[in-house]
């Protein structure tokens, strides 16, 4: 994974907002058709902001006790990070 990517991929579970102001960043820097423009797009696509979807959801219908929804998120944006990876590499790199 290139280093510019690594910042977008360690924010997008934790913020939408803030990891859209990190891609619209790279964004700017690189360009929108540049391969890091495209890996950045394809992992905020592809991921989603963990954290803020058990905070909202399961207080919304009052659950306490997560359990494993907390690892089974976070290895899900793993994996859809290292898809976005593989795909956009194989497709742009």
């Amino acid at each position: 994974m290139p280093a510019e990517a690594l910042p977008m991929a360690l924010m997008r579970p934790l913020s939408g907002s803030g990891s859209l102001g990190i891609m619209a960043e790279i964004i700017s820097v690189h360009g929108p058709d540049s391969f890091i423009g495209i890996l950045v797009s394809t992992f905020y696509g592809s991921t989603e902001t963990t954290f803020y979807v058990l905070a909202i959801y399961f207080g919304a219908v009052n659950i306490k006790n997560t359990r494993h929804a907390l690892p089974a998120g976070l290895l899900a944006d793993i994996a859809g990070m290292l898809g976005a990876l593989f795909i956009v590499k194989l497709l742009f790199g």
